[in-house]
């Protein structure tokens, strides 16, 4: 079943079975529903998180495809779906699987992301991506809209989203507890990988398991690396996007959201910088600065990693701890612990001792990956709430943040044309546009 037919059959199938549950109470849709019916998932990448990207798939619906470059994780996941086409290059799999796919899911390094969204959204594939959603400002905007004009369903792997205390601490936030807010701390324990380091030396020989040119995908060719795969990706620019890029999709996923928090108009970073052009700082602090939205007031959001916190001042007599998140108002604090914004407390506590919570507003989550599968089967990307709409938004602020760590000076930013209003008069103004948007090796465009 092809295209739009196979996306409506699948939305009326699964309404069929909606109306037996509510009449017999006694099988799930899912139950109803035949194994032709279930939505057919190829996934890109299906090591480390992609492993259980995978898996939530497959619980989910049918895995027809996986792809990896490294075939020895491809031949593991393949002892997992032994029906499902086994592919080194995204690329291949996707055009040979063609109309038997329905959904996508991508979970590869972060400069591969993008290609292999944008592959799947420009053949009307549902899409699932990891965190960051990409690994330039310009592919956040370029899948946001693209996901728009296909009509697609969409969600980015910040599972946080899905937590029901994050969606409570976005209401209590929207419900004016905290008064005016103007300022915003959020903190990480990362990076656990190396970087504020220069290219390896040597040219060790590519393992036999590991395809190395689709590794590279659109990144510049450089030689392989044990410091670069599987893991230590993250720290090396040309692959990755350092501690911000990887973590704040989570930590300042709560205070964006609560706030509309998207296009500020400066940032600055009090940090040494990209480091010999290959990778992120050791640590850095980083000053974003957001204009008045509607009737918000204008907000400074400071992050910080590598070690750099706030003041433990700010959370009077609160344990400040090793990741978290601070939404200050000029009538109390939101202090969110972890990652994920899922546990939160209001400080100073004196002055919410008989606060009570705030009306619902926000729906409650089935599951992150459930609310992706369960968009799909109603044609319906709301239903996803990390959708590449919001994620594409969430990550063109964050990874402005990134930006900034080209130059020692403040940029000044125009969201509406991606671009750097003061880069005649800054530090590496000139070199800023390729980090905006980047240059792809031949084969690999969007």
């Amino acid at each position: 079943m092809a295209g739009q037919h196979r996306r409506d059959f699948l939305k009326t199938s699964t309404a069929m079975g909606a109306a037996y549950w509510v009449g017999a109470r006694s099988l799930s849709a899912q139950e109803t529903t035949s194994a032709n019916e279930e939505i057919h998932f190829a996934c890109v990448g299906v090591g480390g998180k992609g492993s259980s990207d995978s898996s939530s798939a497959g619980r989910a619906g049918n895995v027809i495809g996986i792809c990896d470059i490294d075939s020895k994780r491809l031949n593991q996941k393949g002892s997992q779906f032994k029906e499902a086409k086994k592919f080194a290059d995204f690329r291949e799999m996707l055009d040979t699987l063609g109309d038997k796919v329905d959904a996508v899911t991508v979970s590869t390094p972060d400069h591969t992301h993008a290609v292999a969204a944008m592959m799947g959204l420009k053949m009307k594939k549902h899409v699932f991506c990891q965190k960051p959603l990409t690994w330039s400002i310009y592919e956040a905007r370029a899948l946001r809209e693209k996901a728009k004009e296909m009509g697609v369903c969409t969600q980015m792997g910040n599972q946080g989203t899905a937590g029901n205390g994050l969606r409570e601490a976005v209401e209590v936030i929207r419900s004016g507890y905290l008064g005016e807010v103007r300022e915003v701390h959020v903190w990480t324990n990362r990076p656990v990988w190396p970087q504020g380091k220069g290219r390896p030396e040597g040219t060790p020989p590519v393992p036999e398991n590991i395809s190395w040119d689709l590794f590279l995908g659109p990144a510049p060719e450089r030689p392989y690396h044990p410091e670069y795969q599987p893991f230590k990706w993250r720290g090396w620019v040309d692959f990755g996007t350092g501690a911000l890029g990887d973590m704040a999709c989570h930590t300042i996923n709560m205070p964006v959201m609560a706030l509309d928090l998207f296009n500020p108009t400066s940032v600055v970073a009090d940090s040494p910088g990209i480091f010999q052009g290959e990778s992120f700082p050791k640590s850095s602090k980083i000053f974003f600065e957001f204009p008045q939205r509607g009737n918000l007031p204008p907000v400074k959001l400071t992050w910080y990693d590598g070690g750099r916190k706030p003041d433990a001042s700010l959370l009077e007599d609160a344990r400040l701890a090793d990741r978290g998140a601070l939404v200050i108002g000029d009538k109390g604090k939101l202090y969110s612990t972890g990652d994920y914004g899922s546990s939160y407390s209001l400080l100073p506590k004196e002055n919410f001792t008989d606060s009570t919570k705030p009306e619902q507003s926000l729906p409650r989550s089935p599951g992150h990956f459930t609310e992706f599968a369960n968009a799909i089967k109603a044609d319906d990307p709301s239903l996803a709430m990390s959708n590449f709409d919001y994620a594409g938004r969430l990550t063109e602020t964050i990874l402005l943040g990134n930006l900034s760590l080209f130059t020692k000076d403040k940029v000044e930013w125009d969201a509406e044309k991606l671009a750097v209003t003061n880069a005649d008069k800054i530090e590496n103004g000139d070199k800023l546009a390729k980090v905006v948007k980047r240059d792809y090796r031949k084969g690999w465009a969007l």
